[in-house]
């Protein structure tokens, strides 16, 4: 158990693992809160899609050789955002299959320019960190930290300030435009917020692993949790406490960062099924 604790006592010493904490607290908070309604409006797939898009488009910016990837990826991820949301209210496209075409077409495209146009020797690595996020923690930077304190903080005061209008457009987009609320705004604004904390959280945990940000906490909450509000505040308290703690656990047991969250996740679930039916018995 000492070695444990000095070892972890060591790696809290570097700046690198200090961002990676916040970073990911701000993330997993954002992803929570939009997760509850994106899983209630059957579109939690989402996170998936986006991040295969995200993906493909920092393939562009890698084989174009941009100094920086966010002014690249941030903006396609955002519009592709709106475009599945948009896709998914026409007849002819539904939701499930926008997402699933325009995902899988960014991701083959993105790793065709990178096996086509190498960055570096080790491809295979390149691909590897991208998609699970092995090795982009280690690049985490104070502006990395600025960026998703600033994200969180405006994901909050939108979700405090329309929270009225998010329950109405979540259950009822008609009655809710009926009753004069903004709905086009509110799922575009939407759109472009989980965006951003998607092409944030593929630092952490890669392209392929983000969806669970977005789905566990919210599944997880919903197995004790019957109100919207309950549901969201319990949400985002398992987000955070998940993340933080398949981080911690990472650096004890050696493995990588966002398989563990992940994996953290997903037994956090395990236990609130078990719990929420042993309460409905």
């Amino acid at each position: 158990m000492h070695e444990i604790l000095l070892k972890l006592w060591e790696y809290l010493s570097h700046d690198f693992v200090i961002y990676a904490l916040i970073c990911e607290t701000m993330v997993s908070l954002c992803a929570s809160l939009l997760g509850t309604t994106l899983v209630l409006k059957r579109y939690s797939f989402i996170g998936d899609g986006l991040s295969h898009v995200a993906f493909g488009a920092l393939a562009v910016a890698t084989v174009l050789k941009v100094t920086s990837t966010l002014p690249v990826v941030l903006p396609v991820t955002a519009v592709c955002a709106i475009l599945l949301l948009r896709l998914g209210q026409n007849a002819k496209v539904k939701g499930d299959a926008a997402i699933a075409m325009i995902s899988v077409t960014a991701l083959a495209f993105g790793y065709l320019l990178l096996n086509k146009f190498p960055a570096t020797a080790n491809i295979a690595g390149d691909v590897c960190s991208a998609l699970f996020g092995s090795t982009l923690i280690l690049t985490l930077s104070s502006s990395d930290v600025i960026i998703s304190l600033v994200m969180c903080a405006l994901t909050v005061i939108f979700f405090v300030v329309f929270y009225n209008r998010i329950f109405s457009v979540t259950f009822d987009e008609s009655f809710a435009a009926a009753t004069g609320t903004n709905v086009k705004f509110i799922n575009t604004a939407t759109a472009v917020i989980i965006a951003v904390v998607i092409v944030l959280a593929m630092n952490l945990v890669g392209s392929l692993l983000i969806s669970a940000l977005v789905v566990f906490p919210a599944l997880s909450a919903m197995r004790l949790c019957k109100s919207f509000k309950g549901v969201t505040l319990c949400s985002a308290g398992i987000a955070v406490s998940t993340s933080l703690t398949g981080i911690i656990l990472s650096i004890i047991i050696d493995t990588p960062v966002g398989a563990t969250v992940v994996g953290v996740q997903a037994l956090v679930f395990l236990v609130f099924l078990v719990i929420g039916k042993i309460r409905r018995q």
